[in-house]
């Protein structure tokens, strides 16, 4: 947990292993909000979720990747989610490494307890859009994180990020970069609310 006298941490986890997509792009915009507003930041993209083995909670072996992956999300002060829509759901890929988060339930701060998380959702139509996004939304208040005020849904039809660009006042950039930064934001409030505490009860 952020203490107050270094950078929180802030975990991004998603994309679609396609270069250049629009989740890749998406995820890397408010990864670069949460870095500008004060955040370290450790990105977990689609090639790391790879190969990540198909969650399975009776097999307690946990490879060198997963391993990182759960050690970072212990350590997180906030996190990122990207996730393209595949037939109004979350992706597989981001919904396995988000099922690992079970190894940390007796942890001092279990699952996701704690930390403000932003979600970010691309689908090719809104409505796989906005209902992906109030999935991924479900699963963060499932484990015990709080999400954001703002998420963000993209339709990919509408080619959002084509026009992004320092400068440019592209508005799907702003919410981008407005999620990072509202992650971080709270990762520091509540940081400098911790530290206040442990003084008044030290």
């Amino acid at each position: 947990m952020w203490s107050g006298d270094m950078k929180p941490l802030v975990v991004g986890i998603g994309g679609t292993g396609r270069p250049g997509s629009t989740t890749d792009k998406a995820l890397a915009l408010a990864l670069r909000g949460a870095t500008e507003a004060g955040a370290r930041t450790r990105l977990f993209d689609a090639g790391t979720l790879g190969v990540l083995p198909l969650f399975q909670p009776q097999h307690k072996e946990r490879d060198e990747t997963t391993s990182e992956l759960l050690d970072a999300l212990a350590r997180a002060d906030g996190v990122l989610l990207a996730s393209p829509s595949y037939h109004g759901g979350v992706s597989g890929l981001v919904k396995n490494a988000l099922d690992y988060l079970e190894d940390l339930r007796d942890d001092p701060r279990p699952y996701l307890d704690g930390r403000a998380v932003g979600c970010v959702v691309t689908a090719a139509g809104w409505q796989s859009a906005g209902t992906t996004l109030c999935a991924l939304r479900s699963i963060v208040h499932a484990l015990r994180g709080w999400p954001t005020p703002l998420g963000v849904a993209l339709n990919t039809t509408e080619h959002p990020l084509d026009r992004a660009g320092p400068g440019t006042g592209d508005r799907f950039e702003t919410q981008l970069l407005t999620v990072g930064r509202q992650v971080t934001t709270f990762a520091q409030a509540f940081g400098r609310s911790s530290g206040a505490m442990a003084g008044v009860t030290g």
